[in-house]
């Protein structure tokens, strides 16, 4: 029978194609109708080391991976070792025998053993080992009886690009696989792939949803030194410089990066830069300065585990604080933590805006989980998406005053070589004009104006939702990419008979006090969802609403939450 939800891992040594055979593997199940979230793990090493990439598959709602593993294919005897404890009863260990030897007495559990001769069947259709991941593949089909035509199309479109032959070979290698593991075995497996009717959908990463939101707001420039989890961004936005007329630098560094963008924010461009901890460390003078000078940019700041190098491949969610009080003084600090890929780029979208009508750099916080795990989504789309510039002065303005006083604290932008409309972009406390000041109460004057933008922004930034009912037996409450994981583990409760519903907060930065106090109001128990050693956005919430939530699920090992993580300890939270 069809399983409601199934998840498929494959794992072998760097440079054996693991990223590539995941990533393959879940468009071949996106085009099939079903919804996928593909999670990788790798280490901080320039070569070699464990690499895996799992696919969480269903026809229905997926948002993050899950515990058991169903299929783990091992291209080498390392992953069969690391990753036995994992499998689900009835699972399947697809490997090759020529490579290693496996036996169900190293299982807990009774799994199905499928040894299939990876490299002498590549070599034999191919003529190279090199593409026995493809052989896995179709293998890994073949047991799922999953439509073999859907993966060989994707294959063809991933190696289009290398010639026909390099194709041909990959296909070939593909289909050898499938036929071998329907030819020498035999029987049902108790989890099986359907097509389903639903829409056909896209594979997108967190960084390429930013991305796309970015290019559909009109960004014009964008600089960024590599950084995980980021640099895949930086790839992203160089592979479509030319075609959408940008303009995409990689920096010496990222304090060059981020003055980059602020000089091009300056000049009227939409602008952006991407980042981790460690390397928004060094731009946060730089934001600073964007915070002074009113210039608008959008800054995405990736967490890994910290601090200094840390876990350089591994998530965490500890740099919130940081985020928010970073740089010093006191400026409008506006920011984002969208929890999936269609928010990603709907909120990087919204981003540029809110930049560009208050004048100030706006940051999303994202983490390595979100931005370089894999998500099938329905297409991007922003027709309805138009592009606000804020107070732009396009003609000369009589006695313009780039800083001038106003109610919104926004002051009419003139760009620079307008004719007639002069101003001083001054990083020292100044007055309407741009010229230093450091008299007392025109300091209080410029500050309550520029500090005013937060209370106009915040009535037109989304307010936090509560997903699910209101008459709940508990509340779960997370941010960014916990979202993922605590909308599986609702369906777990929910099946268990027990409701629960999700304070989503996805705008952090100005906190939306009110409705997040309103929310949490209720007398019923409530979990804090994080992953981090400190509880930071449960101080955030106490700090700003004086509501203190006792009951954290906490994380901070470099590895997501998984919501059978959250069901069990929503269990725990009801049964005291």
């Amino acid at each position: 029978m069809p399983s409601k939800k199934t998840q498929w891992k494959i794992g072998g040594e760097a440079g054996f194609g693991i990223m590539t055979a995941g990533q393959i593997f879940a468009r071949a199940c996106t085009r099939g109708g079903l919804n996928v979230f593909g999670y990788v793990e790798y280490p901080s090493l320039i070569r070699g080391g464990h690499n895996t990439f799992q696919v969480a598959i269903s026809a229905g709602r997926v948002g993050s991976p899950v515990k058991p593993v169903d299929i783990l294919v091992a291209l080498n005897k390392e992953t069969i070792t690391l990753h036995k404890d994992e499998l689900s009863e009835g699972a399947a260990v697809i490997f090759d025998p020529g490579r290693m030897q496996a036996s169900r007495e190293e299982f807990s559990r009774e799994v199905k053993l499928v040894p299939v001769p990876f490299n002498s069947i590549a070599v034999g259709v191919a003529g190279q080992e090199l593409m026995a991941n493809n052989v896995a593949l179709g293998a890994s089909v073949a047991v799922y009886d999953y439509d073999i035509e859907l993966l060989l199309s994707v294959i063809r479109d991933q190696f289009r690009g290398k010639g026909e032959d390099v194709s041909v070979k990959n296909v070939n290698a593909a289909m050898a696989g499938y036929e071998f593991v329907k030819k020498n075995f035999t029987g049902p497996f108790k989890y099986e792939l359907e097509l389903t009717k639903q829409e056909k959908r896209i594979l997108v990463s967190g960084n390429e949803a930013v991305g796309a939101g970015a290019i559909a707001a009109g960004c014009k420039f964008y600089a960024g030194y590599p950084m995980t989890p980021t640099s895949n961004l930086l790839h992203f936005m160089a592979a479509n410089e030319k075609k959408y007329g940008m303009t995409v630098k990689q920096a010496e560094d990222e304090i060059s990066a981020i003055n980059m963008v602020i000089g091009a924010g300056f000049a009227g461009a939409r602008a952006m830069t991407a980042t981790s901890g460690g390397g928004f460390c060094l731009m946060a003078e730089g934001y600073g300065l964007a915070g002074m000078t009113e210039t608008p940019l959008v800054i995405v700041m990736g967490q890994r585990g910290g601090p200094s190098t840390g876990l350089p491949t591994w998530t965490e969610q500890a740099d919130l604080k940081f985020v928010l009080n970073a740089s010093h003084g006191e400026f409008p600090r506006i920011v984002f933590a969208p929890g999936d890929m269609e928010d990603l780029f709907r909120w990087t979208m919204k981003a540029f805006n809110i930049a560009e009508k208050y004048q100030t750099p706006v940051i999303i916080i994202t983490d390595k989980h979100l931005a370089e795990s894999h998500a099938s989504v329905e297409k991007l789309e922003w027709k309805d998406y138009r592009i606000e510039r804020g107070e732009l002065v396009t003609e000369p303005v009589q006695n313009y005053k780039r800083y001038e006083i106003t109610e919104s604290g926004v002051s009419p932008r003139a760009l620079p070589g307008q004719p007639g409309n002069i101003f001083v972009a001054n990083s020292d406390e100044h007055d309407e004009r741009g010229i230093s000041t450091e008299e007392s109460g025109l300091r209080k004057v410029m500050m309550d104006k520029r500090m005013r933008k937060l209370q106009y922004a915040a009535r037109e930034i989304e307010q936090p939702i509560l997903i699910g009912p209101r008459r709940a037996d508990i509340t779960l409450i997370g941010w960014g990419s916990t979202k993922g994981a605590i909308m599986d583990a609702m369906d777990l409760l929910e099946e268990q008979g027990i409701k629960a519903n999700f304070l989503y907060l996805a705008a952090i930065s100005p906190f939306p006090a009110e409705a997040v106090a309103k929310a949490l109001r209720a007398r019923k128990p409530k979990l804090m969802v994080e992953l981090n050693y400190s509880g930071q956005m449960a101080s955030v919430i106490r700090e700003n609403t004086g509501i203190e939530i006792r009951n954290r699920l906490l994380r901070y090992d470099g590895r997501p939450i998984y919501p059978e993580d959250i069901f069990e300890e929503a269990k725990k939270v009801l049964s005291r």
